[in-house]
């Protein structure tokens, strides 16, 4: 292994302090993480050991830093079809299931997937499968607590 030769302004230290208190997706948290470190002068393979980064993964985000500043933790894009359910669609498909199916015209007072696509195209022109709606709604229901309440028991 290579030693690291790279000189980084007096500034590196508080302009990654200030991103890692921002970011809000993980993995570039722990990218800035790792690059922190390094730039407070720990050595690569201690830190690549201690975040559980490839040694080459870590050197590439230093070198990234290094190079093209905070925008160099992101992530590039990546080929292939963006995915079809945006965030924004996620949400008003949310919205959607909170009212009243008979409200938009449904004969059953219960959703079912196949209704709520049906909806959703109507509102929004995206169409989904039943399957991606309920993959939708599958995901939100593992993102959030489950609010069971503990029964007493008789004494």
């Amino acid at each position: 292994m290579r030693t690291l030769k790279l000189h980084f302004p007096d500034d590196t230290l508080p302009t990654l302090e200030t991103f890692l208190k921002q970011t809000k997706e993980a993995r570039v948290f722990r990218r800035a993480q790792a690059v922190r470190d390094v730039v407070k002068g720990h050595r690569l393979q201690t830190v690549s050991d201690t975040l559980h980064f490839t040694y080459s993964a870590l050197r590439k985000w230093v070198h990234r830093f290094d190079q093209e500043g905070i925008a160099g933790l992101t992530d590039r894009p990546r080929p292939g079809r963006p995915p079809k359910v945006t965030c924004e669609l996620a949400k008003h498909l949310d919205r959607l299931v909170d009212q009243d199916p008979l409200q938009h015209g449904s004969i059953h007072s219960q959703w079912s997937c196949q209704a709520l696509a049906t909806v959703l195209a109507r509102q929004t022109g995206i169409q989904l499968s039943r399957e991606s709606v309920r993959e939708v709604l599958k995901k939100k229901s593992q993102l959030q607590p489950s609010h069971r309440t503990a029964r007493s028991r008789p004494r």
